[in-house]
């Protein structure tokens, strides 16, 4: 039987619900309802036994340490993130130490500083250039060298070959005595034996003692013009690249005046268009390294151990690829380190691999691709690396002693010396002999090298971005640093996401490293990054401050929700505040069920409280109903009061 809700039941008739519901919105009319969840709407049952209550929901969840050893997840209160190493080098954007253990000791770029000494970090030392009328041209390239008596650096500059060694920081620069006076061609190549160099110009190879005598002579005749060479001495034997091909040298040959024809190539390659970029030994194999206009690879040339060629010297066999790199990516230098690691500088960026025992190189992914790499040199743990850094020309350095992730190809690395005011990329890097101070050509500038105990006046690290490992946003509030402030200054500066930096505070021995407040940015973000400054002292520009970590303290930034318990009648029959009188029999049941049903979904729903006018959306968290007599003794229906609780969203 169909029935008119405006005539009530067929019996015990009372006036029924009278108002409008569109979708989930209740609109009262003739009934005053005081509550509508979802469309449905109650009359408040308020009173001091049962009162309205409304607090702040619970946004923070306790925290629980779980982790082997304490630390700042140990503590309560603030969100905490704090460095206190930086050896695994730059290269991150956000600092998510959960998600990686290795990420701890990571930051995103540093320059001037020294970040390999564990738990620490100081300036570098400055850079310092020799006269432009010493090393001048854009042809310049430069070699380790001892000249038996002093650590040099032995420099192809242009036509002219040149030695320099260093007292402190004074160069001394001496010019070679060549055959052919003048020599009117540019030096494209330079290696050497320990006691001999070898230079190519685009005709000839020459030879001469590093020791400085004048019998520099013409070793081989190149039958030039070429456009490249390049020369290696490896494994007791001279290589060279030119015109595609590959040649095995003598490097005791007599020099003759026009010097002796080339013997036949060991290798042509196919692509007549082919440069020959780098030669370099490892234990079980000759490499050489090239490229074309679309493709680059790395040959492995394999000892025949069966076979002496007319030195004594096993017989090289043909060369086989060892390394594609991808298309478009042009290899520049190539070198190996303590027969394990393979630097590969390229067109891209810089990559390391690692030499099996076979021979072949299996290589990681750009650890910087910033600029093009052009040269790199090694010493103790370290590759460093000629490019471009943050606009001027300078070294970047890798640690070789330890990959980023477990079982991968990915190397710590950082910004190092840089020649400051310079507009083109280093292209070439060795050291001064067996030391430990670095020079490198800037073509069409002149050469560099690292001075003697002077640091840079001043550099930075800078942090990845903390999140805390969520998209909510934080107010970043304080932060503190600690080192060593005997010596210069470390200024603290903040930086959001649109690289905009604030400053915070600087330390000083006057000062001492004290928490600071961080003012900027002034609203919530989602996330910040920390910029250190290191100014070096000012009376002693030998000395540096000691960086030796920090800790950033937030509070998210999370709007609060709202849990709020209303109770609520729910009887056959009620009487709103004008005592109009609305229900039927069971109408309660039916109600608490709706409602249940509602709950059930555990959708979002919109809560109206008509008695101040407010309208929101919410989620249901609790419903708990307690059956009472129902006040009119009329009904033996089901009735009672329903306590909602309901959370804001």
């Amino acid at each position: 039987m169909v029935r008119d809700i405006t005539e009530g039941r067929s019996t015990r008739s009372i006036a029924v619900e009278l108002g409008i519901g569109a979708g989930n919105i209740w609109q009262n009319t003739g009934i005053h309802y005081d509550i509508a969840i979802d469309g449905m709407p109650f009359i408040a049952a308020i009173s001091d036994e049962r009162p309205y209550i409304r607090q702040t929901a619970p946004f923070r969840k306790q925290q629980f340490d779980n982790q082997a050893e304490p630390g700042e997840q140990s503590l309560t209160g603030w969100w905490l993130r704090s460095q206190s190493s930086f050896h695994y080098g730059a290269g991150i954007k956000f600092y998510e130490p959960a998600q990686d253990e290795s990420l701890r000791f990571q930051f995103n770029k540093s320059k001037g500083v020294d970040v390999w000494e564990k738990g620490q970090v100081t300036l570098l030392n400055d850079t310092t250039q020799v006269s432009t009328s010493s090393v001048s041209t854009s042809a310049a390239k430069v070699i380790t060298a001892n000249d038996g008596t002093d650590d040099i650096f032995f420099i192809a500059d242009g036509t002219n070959i040149k030695k320099m060694s260093l007292s402190t920081d004074t160069p001394t620069v001496s010019t070679y005595t060549l055959t052919t006076s003048p020599h009117t061609l540019d030096f494209l190549a330079i290696t050497s034996n320990g006691v001999k160099y070898y230079a190519a110009d685009n005709a000839r190879i020459h030879t001469g003692n590093l020791g400085g005598s004048t019998n520099d002579g013409h070793l081989y005749d190149l039958v030039g013009p070429v456009a490249s060479v390049t020369l290696g001495y490896v494994k007791q034997r001279l290589i060279a690249g030119t015109k595609a091909k590959l040649y095995e040298l003598e490097s005791t040959k007599a020099t003759t005046p026009g010097g002796n024809a080339l013997p036949t190539a060991l290798y042509t390659h196919p692509s007549t268009d082919w440069t020959w970029s780098a030669i370099a030994e490892g234990p079980q194999a000759i490499y050489a390294a090239g490229y074309n206009r679309t493709s680059s690879s790395i040959y492995k040339i394999t000892l025949d151990d069966t076979t002496a060629n007319s030195l004594g010297f096993p017989e090289l066999n043909v060369p086989t690829v060892t390394v594609d790199l991808p298309v478009g990516e042009q290899i520049y230098a190539f070198d190996v380190y303590l027969g394990t690691y393979a630097v590969i500088c390229t067109s891209k960026g810089v990559r390391v691999g690692v030499v099996d025992t076979n021979g072949d190189i299996s290589y990681g992914p750009l650890l910087f691709s910033d600029a093009a790499c052009k040269s790199v040199a090694f010493r103790d743990k370290f590759a460093y690396v000629a490019t471009t850094v943050d606009g001027e020309a300078g070294l970047i350095r890798i640690d070789l002693t330890h990959t980023v992730e477990d079982g991968g190809l990915i190397f710590p690395w950082a910004w190092d010396l840089v020649a400051s005011n310079t507009a083109v990329g280093a292209s070439n890097v060795a050291f001064l002999g067996n030391t430990d101070r670095a020079g490198f050509v800037v073509p069409g500038v002149g050469f560099f090298f690292e001075k003697n105990t002077e640091k840079v006046p001043s550099g930075y690290l800078q942090t990845g971005f903390v999140r805390y490992n969520t998209l909510e946003d934080k107010n970043f509030k304080r932060v503190v640093g600690r080192g060593d402030l005997t010596y210069g200054s470390i200024a603290i500066q903040s930086r959001d996401e649109d690289d905009t930096l604030y400053d915070v505070i600087t330390y000083s021995s006057a000062v001492g490293t004290p928490e600071a407040n961080i003012s900027q940015p002034s609203v919530p973000k989602e996330y910040l990054s920390l910029k250190f400054i290191l100014s070096r002292d000012a009376s002693d520009s030998t000395q540096s401050p000691i960086f030796t970590g920090y800790q950033l303290k937030s509070i998210p930034a999370t709007p609060r929700n709202r849990l709020i318990r209303v109770p609520l009648f729910c009887y056959d029959v009620e009487t709103d505040k004008y005592n109009v009188q609305i229900g039927y029999e069971d109408r309660a049941y039916e109600r608490l069920g709706q409602l249940e049903t509602i709950e059930q979904d555990g959708d979002i729903v919109t809560f109206q409280d008509f008695r101040v006018g407010e309208t929101f959306q919410c989620l249901i968290e609790e419903i708990e109903f307690t059956s009472l007599t129902p006040p009119d003794k009329r009904f033996t229906g089901f009735g009672g009061v329903i306590q909602l609780t309901i959370r804001t969203v």
